[in-house]
């Protein structure tokens, strides 16, 4: 069994469901990718799946443990990290403060966890004692990562990271999303860059109103004709 798993996810916002039985999963040192067009559901699976969203049906286990009933608060303590595709950082803070911040919980010497941030993303090291609110997108959305890394994560969830950010910015940051990979750590991630996304994807999930329509290997899915035809230019 993978380590995160949603079966079956139904749920929305108010009285109107929006998903309509997915099934999400990614295991530890994989990469698994949401795509989909607008209004298909991608971002409000990933919620649902960090407990920010109400299921009415289906449920999430986590290593095994059905964390379908717990708080965004208490899935962080279990491991898990989101990355939320607007106001992710704060502005008014350092980029430093900003990682001080992510590791709010712990209790221990965090020093080792930020070295290894500023190792990923050097340009952060290069700009600690900078204001957030300076940098640039890419660069605000490298502390958001940071930042969440900062909490020892097992579960790293990133909704849209290269929204907004140039193709050369978008290559930096998948290519960093992958050395995170390499950690152990297990990465779920909803892009609109669908064909970038799925060239590092071990799994992918094509969502449409709601459901699965096609789930594959991410190289699976970039030879699907189906789904080049549907969702990626030809």
């Amino acid at each position: 069994m993978s380590y995160l798993v949603a079966n079956e996810m139904r749920g929305g916002y108010g009285s109107a469901d929006i998903l309509h039985g997915c099934t999400i999963s990614v295991d530890k040192g994989e990469i698994a990718v949401i795509v989909g067009p607008n209004g298909a559901g991608k971002s409000t699976a990933m919620k649902a799946m960090f407990g920010m969203l109400s299921l009415r049906g289906g449920n999430v286990l986590l290593a095994g443990n059905d964390i379908t009933n717990l708080s965004p608060q208490d899935r962080v303590k279990m491991g898990m990290a989101m990355v939320p595709q607007t106001n992710n950082i704060f502005t008014s803070m350092t980029v430093e403060e900003n990682l001080e911040m992510g590791a709010y919980l712990r209790r221990d010497d965090i020093s080792k966890t930020m070295d290894h941030v500023f190792e990923l993303f050097p340009v952060l090291a290069e700009k600690r004692n900078q204001d957030a609110g300076e940098l640039s997108g890419g660069q605000r959305q490298q502390v958001a990562v940071g930042r969440a890394l900062m909490t020892q994560p097992k579960i790293l969830m990133l909704d849209e990271p290269t929204a907004g950010v140039s193709p050369i910015v978008m290559d930096e940051l998948f290519d960093r999303i992958l050395e995170v990979k390499k950690t152990g750590i297990a990465i779920l991630m909803v892009e609109q860059n669908a064909s970038q996304a799925l060239h590092i994807a071990d799994t992918g999930y094509v969502l449409v109103g709601g459901t699965n329509k096609y789930t594959d290997s991410g190289e699976a899915l970039l030879q699907n004709p189906d789904v080049r035809k549907s969702f990626l230019g030809g």
